[in-house]
């Protein structure tokens, strides 16, 4: 068992930000500190909501609570997601830098939360430079979609060969794990959807059949990178955790389509994505 510190979005109803995560990474058996950066009534994807971002006086007063209580010194891992801003991401980096003078060996995973395919960015102007210049040299692993991706290293991603030079770039700057998700390139199949997996020594690749959601589903980037750092705390085996990540989040498609919900099924479908019944074989690059 892990401890890990997930810093997100919280929603009263529906899943995305700590909704998404926390509970797949207590149910694959880790302890999770949830703190909470906005407390909305839903997410932003039905176009309405109503709710406060909390302010950064209060999560520094969380922060506080939680170093008085020790709770800092035995995380094995830090999680975010969608920051806001980027003064609440610099908040982040501070507290992270305190929490690794503990432990040196303390996972940042950092989901890069900025935009997509068709929607483009969708955060604060100045939030992908907190991104592109601060978090890469301070996560220690990342798992942008594709688009965020582009935006972190720079390059226009086509091919696999144009995805992997990307990844290098980040490698170079700090991050030592990459997972790109939503994977669509040149030569991808119409029914498939790809994930990649980097590291300065190994990398693959695994596709899935793209199952036709008749909305969007949000919070799925929230779940993929929920399941793939409780996997990879889990085995510490890269090709494993992928490989475990995949059959888990399309048994949750599976579920959310089945099930007909406009929100991710995670209760309903909590036993098809702990036991998962398909699998995915990972391709080496």
């Amino acid at each position: 068992m892990a401890h890990i510190l997930s810093m997100q979005s919280h929603v009263v109803y529906g899943y995305v930000g700590n909704r998404a995560a926390v509970f797949p990474l207590q149910r694959l058996g880790h302890e999770v500190l949830a703190l909470n950066t906005v407390q909305f009534s839903n997410h932003t994807g039905y176009g309405e909501w109503t709710g406060d971002i909390l302010s950064l006086d209060h999560i520094n007063r969380i922060f506080e609570g939680l170093e008085k209580r020790g709770a800092l010194t035995h995380l094995d891992a830090v999680l975010t997601g969608y920051m806001g801003t980027m003064e609440l991401g610099q908040t982040l980096i501070h507290w992270l830098q305190l929490m690794q003078k503990h432990h040196p060996d303390l996972i940042y995973c950092c989901d890069p939360v900025m935009g997509d395919v068709g929607r483009g960015i969708f955060v604060k102007e100045n939030l992908p430079a907190f991104f592109q210049e601060i978090a890469v040299h301070a996560a220690t692993m990342m798992t942008p979609n594709q688009f965020e991706l582009e935006l972190l290293s720079g390059i226009k991603i086509h091919s696999l060969q144009d995805a992997k030079e990307a990844c290098q770039i980040l490698h170079q700057k700090g991050v030592k794990i990459v997972l790109v998700t939503s994977l669509i390139l040149q030569d991808t199949q119409e029914d498939e959807i790809g994930l990649l997996l980097s590291s300065k020594t190994e990398s693959y690749v695994v596709y899935t059949p793209r199952l036709n959601m008749p909305m969007p589903v949000n919070g799925s980037g929230d779940a993929t990178t929920a399941f793939f750092l409780a996997y990879y705390l889990e085995s510490r085996n890269l090709r494993q955790a992928l490989e475990k990540t995949t059959a888990s989040i399309f048994a949750l498609f599976q579920g959310t389509l089945q099930n007909q919900r406009r929100e991710l099924d995670l209760i309903g479908s909590q036993e098809a994505w702990v036991h998962p019944t398909r699998h995915f074989q990972a391709k080496v690059l």
